[in-house]
């Protein structure tokens, strides 16, 4: 089984509140886009118009975002108790 497919079994209660919040039209500026390429959940999707756009539902709270963008595009916390991906059973 491949990482994606492990990742897709992960069970997550799901807020109506994002945890992260993407600034695409910070995304313009980046020329690496590498949210697109590390993000293990893969989360990240570029607009049309040359931004990005974030589905925070599968997230798994690795943190790779906020590595490698700068800070004025992503706004990260950990989702509200009980909510989030759940490691255990």
């Amino acid at each position: 089984m491949s990482i994606a497919e492990r990742l897709k079994t992960l069970p997550f209660n799901v807020d109506d509140t994002p945890h992260i919040v993407v600034d695409g039209a910070q995304c313009r500026g980046c020329d690496t886009h590498a949210c697109l390429t590390f993000c293990p959940a893969e989360c990240f999707t570029p607009d049309s118009k040359g931004g990005i756009d974030y589905y925070y539902i599968g997230c798994i709270e690795c943190g790779t975002c906020l590595l490698l963008c700068n800070e004025e595009a992503v706004r990260w916390n950990y989702p509200k108790g009980g909510y989030g991906i759940s490691y255990r059973f």
